[in-house]
């Protein structure tokens, strides 16, 4: 999102003015309050028992020109006359309540909501209940602020772009690398967020927004800027990669929003395409909602990218493409300019504005008063709540994954250590812990304070920020060689990757290398590294010092991070996260420009390719790696080892040698097999386990070498275990993007990948 560096001043300026005045609670906006204007009840679109296309029709056509513009941009006006307050709908949710955004503050009455981890690390756990639970509680909080008047009801979350190239400053915000993830994330944090207790998909307890649309990843990057850069991607990568988290975000999320980004793709920026808005999100998808720009995106198609040659050439181009809401005010300025040049006509205006009303009709914003409505009961008790604080504990938990571990190492006994050193520019880290679009979290708990709550600790800090221009030795090491066990905690912070900010080089920043070698080789006992970051490391070098007994990564873990992260130091939880993108060394980023949109290697050029489905060549650690405290075995237990796809006597692979076979074609209806996995833990510790079914297609239409087909997060007492079942879907899950864009099922012999199993699988006509 959004030229936020230079608005967060002004929100700031305002909310410290507002806090001066009147900093409690106050009441919800909301349209059709009776109880001031008995005659609001005799209009249409006040009539709760119409369909939701009447009222706004009702709506629209009692608006003027100059109304109907007023509600094209985020902070819409207000229209007295008919009893609707203005409504501001820019509020942010991307792990928790957020107060960047005017349409959400904090005050006396409600001081912080629950603040989770941020995306990467929540995507790490794989866990797909996980997402939607956290959604809920999200949106509980949201709703709850909002009937004290500090929220809105509409929320630009979740980012679920894909994190292509480990030095993106915003990758923190995502799910990670891989299109199944990511539309698994999407799908269930939406459901969580908008969802309604009746399950009546034409009502949403909060209205969410998947962005940024589309193959958006290039931030700040020596000197390309986000407004500029022309994201050059092929058809086939853009359908392959890009565009899925997309499509099942609007399909299966039935999410109520869209948000397109500042870049171009292929020389079109994004919020002018009529293809991609109109064509693919509501076309093809059938998004039932809003599109909005990113923040000043119209504007920037202007100024920046000098798309059009006048502003009301940019809002007249967007609107035509398929934009109903502009993050800023440029809609509002230009808009009328444009229909008095005829340059765009009142019913595409109307067709915008009423995709907008029909979203606040679905939030109940039209309905009266909200305290008679559902949800209406909630308020500042709901916010916070004790087990609102240990679910983001438990996020925290299950999205830590443990990268190295040495016999003897971890976990530690709380019984045994009596002195733990503690170490590093983020060991006492608490708003280092919650990342990006944050809010105001109910508590921190640092990983100094969790480790402290378990044994006896000494800490010090050994660099005086994550930037670590001078690593002071002396002390860290001494309190390492006089402890019976060591945690160092280094990584990033805002200061090194974020929103605007671009990393150059994806190895531990300043010194921080330096320190942890050092206090390593001091070390007496067993050397925990806790990295916390956004973006992979090359730790190669604490992959390789024996001295260094365990790596564990931690992300951005929220609020209670430092709890979570006792907890599986100390042995209180198994951890089960699993990697959600690729590190690689740093001689890739040496070697590859950031602006290479292309995910396939090309090996006439030496370019290597991007993430795991793609790259060929050597990695720090991969997408998917994550071990726990226990061994556990798989077992195939059923599934085919020859699939056949029934075909037309006169289709044209009867008589000609077909590699693939197009999706579209009748003959891939219905043809679908289970696989049956028996799951089994070797250890004595209960753990949670994921387990990721990859299949490997023939080598056909450039097709990736390794690819995500099923996600399952099981649970196992100690020599337990458990059976897990995949659904396949042969022409959705075992097909390929061919170079056109079209998906289409390989013949031949495909390969399974499960954990340490390879199982062969053919597929003939």
């Amino acid at each position: 999102m959004a030229c936020l560096l230079q608005n967060r001043v002004s929100v700031l300026v305002c909310f410290s003015f507002f806090c001066a005045t009147v900093c409690g609670q106050t009441s919800p906006p909301f349209a059709c309050d009776v109880t001031k204007n008995a005659s609001f009840a005799g209009f249409g679109f006040c009539d709760k028992s119409l369909p939701v296309a009447d009222r706004v029709a009702d709506l629209v056509k009692r608006l003027t020109l100059q109304e109907k513009i007023g509600n094209l941009g985020d902070s819409a006006v207000d229209v007295g006359r008919l009893g609707i307050p203005r409504y501001e709908w820019w509020s942010e949710a991307l792990h928790g309540v957020s107060n960047i955004g005017p349409g959400t503050r904090f005050s006396s009455v409600v001081p912080g909501a629950t603040s989770f981890p941020m995306p990467i690390l929540t995507a790490a756990s794989f866990n797909s209940t996980l997402f939607q639970a956290i959604g809920k509680v999200v949106s509980t909080e949201a709703r709850a602020m909002y009937n004290v008047g500090l929220a809105g009801l509409t929320y630009w979350s979740p980012n679920i772009n894909i994190f292509r190239d480990p030095r993106w400053g915003r990758g923190q915000e995502t799910p990670g690398e891989d299109p199944l993830l990511s539309s698994k994330y999407a799908a269930g944090y939406v459901k969580g967020l908008q969802q309604t207790d009746d399950g009546d998909s034409n009502k949403l307890k909060v209205a969410a927004c998947c962005k940024h649309y589309t193959a958006y990843d290039v931030d700040n990057w020596k000197g390309v800027q986000r407004y500029t850069f022309n994201a050059v991607v092929s058809q086939q990568d853009l359908d392959d990669t890009f565009q899925p988290p997309f499509k099942s975000c609007v399909i299966d999320g039935n999410v109520a929003s869209v948000m397109c980004s500042y870049n171009q793709v292929n020389g079109k920026p994004t919020c002018a395409d009529p293809d991609l808005l109109k064509g693919v999100i509501r076309g093809q998808w059938k998004l039932n909602g809003y599109i909005v720009s990113d923040c000043d995106s119209v504007e920037v198609l202007f100024k920046d990218q000098h798309y059009t040659k006048t502003p009301e050439e940019a809002a007249a181009k967007s609107i035509l493409a398929g934009l109903d809401l502009d993050c800023g005010s440029y809609l509002g300025k230009y808009t009328e300019g444009a229909v008095k040049q005829g340059l765009l006509d009142e019913a595409s205006i109307n067709n915008a504005i009423s995709n907008n009303f029909a979203t606040l009709m679905r939030l109940g914003f039209f309905d009266g008063n909200p305290s008679t409505l559902p949800y209406g009961g909630l308020g500042p008790k709901d916010v916070c709540t004790s087990e609102n604080q240990e679910l983001a504990r438990e996020a925290a938990r299950q999205g830590i994954v443990l990268l190295k571990n040495s016999p003897g190492s971890l976990p530690l006994s709380a019984k045994s250590i009596k002195s733990l050193a503690v170490i590093g520019p983020n060991a006492n880290a608490t708003r280092v812990m919650i990342g990006n679009y944050e809010g105001i979290p109910c508590k921190y708990i640092s990983p100094l304070q969790g480790l402290t709550a378990l044994v006896p600790t000494s800490y010090v800090p050994g660099c005086p920020d994550v930037h670590c221009a001078s690593a002071q030795l002396d002390d860290a090491t001494k309190i390492a060689a006089s402890s019976d066990a060591t945690v160092i905690v280094v990584g990033a912070s805002l200061a090194i990757e974020a929103e605007s900010l671009d990393r150059v080089n994806i190895v531990l920043p300043g010194q921080q290398q330096l320190l942890v070698s050092e206090v390593a080789n001091a070390s007496r006992g067993p050397v925990i590294l806790v990295i916390m970051s956004g973006g992979g490391m090359d730790v190669s070098f604490a992959k390789a010092n024996d001295k260094i007994t365990s790596i564990l990564w931690v992300g951005y873990p929220g609020e209670a991070g430092g709890a979570a992260i006792a907890d599986v130091i100390f042995g209180f939880y198994n951890p089960s996260g699993r990697l959600p993108m690729t590190w690689y060394p740093e001689s890739y980023v040496e070697n590859v420009p950031m602006t290479n949109m292309n995910m396939r290697a090309d090996p006439s050029t030496g370019y290597p390719g991007r993430t795991y489905r793609f790259y060929k060549g050597e990695t720090v650690f991969s997408f998917g790696d994550g071990i726990g405290y226990s061994n556990v075995e798989h077992k195939i237990v059923k599934a085919p080892q020859l699939v056949f796809v029934p075909l037309a006597e006169d289709h044209v692979c009867r008589s000609s040698e077909c590699k693939s076979l197009d999706v579209a074609d009748e003959h891939c209806q219905n043809m679908a097999f289970d696989i049956h996995l028996r799951v089994k833990n070797m250890g004595k510790m209960s753990s949670s386990h994921t387990v990721l079914l990859f299949f490997t297609p023939p080598a056909v239409h450039n097709a990736p070498q390794k690819h995500l087909l099923g996600i399952e997060k099981v649970h196992l007492a100690g020599k337990s275990e458990a059976q897990v079942r995949f659904m396949v879907d042969v022409c959705k899950d075992l097909s390929v993007v061919d170079e056109l864009g079209n998906r289409r099922v390989p013949l031949g012999q495909h390969l399974l990948h499960v954990g340490n199993l390879k199982y062969p699988l053919s597929v003939r006509i």
